[in-house]
């Protein structure tokens, strides 16, 4: 039999064995609340005024609860413009301001001097690398995929142009220049000029949606050194303005479709042809922009001062979700990383509406925050 002391002894043992292998068992549980901390820790958001008098960049703090804190104002050192006819959408396009989180680079369009800025983003602040031709007249969005970025110019038939990254700085590249030869002299302009254009998922291509101006998805093959192939693929519908664009995780094209008010989800073959898979209406007026939040999509209908939300099942099927009331002059979205809070700018009132997303996709408001100078402003980055 063990003498006390030896029971003693192996008794502390024990017990200090015990406790660290608790401490062990623990630590990759408090790793990962640690992760997940951090991920719902804030972060930077960027909004951009599109103003005439001078573009800027409002850089906000977002709070773990959403809220947006105004930290400094960044000039574009270019002009906002305002296409004929707009009222909360001077732009009326989507992806007006970019962020490459590769490069951690953001590109603003300044439509008024036809140009594109590239910051430097550092946190919640920005650095002014570089102001370089847009290729084209007034510039509406913008788009990076590795070491390759297109921006659109909307008006005299509209025009994408393209640009190497090399050591963070743009380089245009003249031979990656495409007319588009749209209708954007009609009246009223701003439904007729391009919407937007992006990447696939892979880089292999561009998308570009021409509202009234086509009627039409345009698609671009690229080759290996990332020049576009001489003409698109159209795929054009008559009463069709394909306005705003975003992709599933299967890599379908989801297109908010402001002719009939419809989200409309696509499949783009091997030739580039885009076939209809699905066409859901919103039964609001305007539905213009696109953001998808992992399985669910939120249209923002200008029109109707709403938010539509949808959710896709399997398939490329989507679900009405319901309506959501904002600011006035619903227009461009943005959704945190972490997938918790949604950011919509409201063009009539040069304001910032934030929601949080919640789990049956539902959104509450959380804040409404002014933006200096931003009535009828565009563009909306949410790191």
């Amino acid at each position: 039999m063990k003498s006390l002391p030896t029971l003693a002894r192996t008794l502390q043992i024990a017990v200090a064995v015990a406790a660290s292998m608790a401490t062990l068992a623990a630590a990759p549980a408090a790793a990962e609340q640690d992760r997940h901390a951090k991920g719902h820790g804030g972060g930077p958001v960027f909004v951009q005024t599109d103003d005439v008098r001078g573009n800027k960049i409002v850089a906000y703090h977002r709070a773990p609860d959403g809220k947006l804190h105004k930290r400094a104002v960044y000039a574009t050192a270019g002009k906002g413009g305002v296409l004929g006819g707009s009222v909360v959408d001077h732009l009326a396009s989507q992806g007006s301001l970019t962020y490459d989180a590769r490069h951690r680079l953001l590109y603003a369009v300044n439509a008024g001097s036809d140009t594109l800025t590239v910051f430097a983003v550092d946190g919640e602040r920005l650095h002014r690398k570089q102001v370089i031709s847009s290729g084209g007249t007034f510039p509406v969005s913008v788009t990076a995929h590795g070491d390759r970025v297109y921006v659109l110019n909307a008006r005299k038939g509209g025009s994408i142009q393209g640009y190497r990254l090399t050591a963070k700085v743009l380089e245009r590249v003249k031979a990656w220049n495409r007319a588009l030869r749209l209708d954007t002299g009609t009246a009223p302009e701003f439904t007729h000029t391009p919407g937007q254009v992006a990447f696939t998922p892979d880089g292999s291509r561009l998308v570009v949606t021409t509202k009234m101006g086509g009627n039409s998805i345009e698609v671009f093959d690229l080759d290996r050194t990332g020049a576009p192939a001489a003409e698109p693929v159209v795929s054009s519908k008559p009463g069709s303005v394909p306005f705003g664009l975003t992709f599933d995780r299967h890599g379908r094209l989801v297109v908010a479709d402001t002719g009939p008010n419809v989200v409309l989800t696509f499949r783009i073959e091997k030739r580039g042809d885009a076939t209809l898979l699905d066409d859901t209406p919103t039964g609001q007026q305007a539905s213009c922009w696109i953001v998808r939040v992992g399985d669910r999509f939120y249209v923002s209908n200008a029109g109707s001062n709403t938010l539509s939300g949808f959710r896709q099942h399997g398939g490329a099927r989507l679900e009405p979700l319901g309506n959501t009331p904002t600011g006035v002059g619903t227009v461009d979205a943005a959704v945190s990383p972490d997938k918790r809070y949604l950011y919509v700018q409201t063009g009539g009132v040069g304001a910032v509406d934030g929601f949080r997303v919640n789990d049956d996709g539902s959104l509450t408001k959380i804040s409404i925050t002014p933006v200096p100078d931003a009535v009828g402003g565009e563009g909306i980055v949410v790191l």
